[in-house]
């Protein structure tokens, strides 16, 4: 299966704690189908102190199931799904389904 959403998107949360809330993908996980995204699903958790690292609590990114996630759309920057179209010269596009326009490339 082609991967619909892929890192650097920029996405719309749908469910949770952080619904309507949008950020960047930084890493995408295709085996538990979940996502990190930049600035939602922040937890906090307790760091012990290393030699390169101070302890304390830190807050950083949790990942979200794909499902909870959708693409913000190009034109309006509401959330839509996403499509694939096969160009005339063969290469295969994503599509946003709500505008129909081209997501990357």
């Amino acid at each position: 299966m082609a991967a619909k959403l892929k890192k650097g998107d920029r996405v719309i949360v749908l469910a949770g704690k952080d619904k309507g809330k949008s950020g960047e993908i930084v890493q995408v996980m295709p085996a538990e189908q979940r996502a990190v995204v930049r600035g939602i699903n922040l937890v906090k958790r307790h760091q012990r102190q290393t030699q390169t690292q101070e302890g304390g609590i830190v807050t950083k990114e949790a990942p979200i199931h794909l499902s909870n996630l959708a693409i913000a759309d190009p034109k309006d920057n509401k959330p839509s799904r996403v499509g694939f179209e096969v160009k005339e010269d063969g290469t295969k596009v994503r599509v946003a389904k709500r505008s129909g326009d081209v997501i990357d490339g």
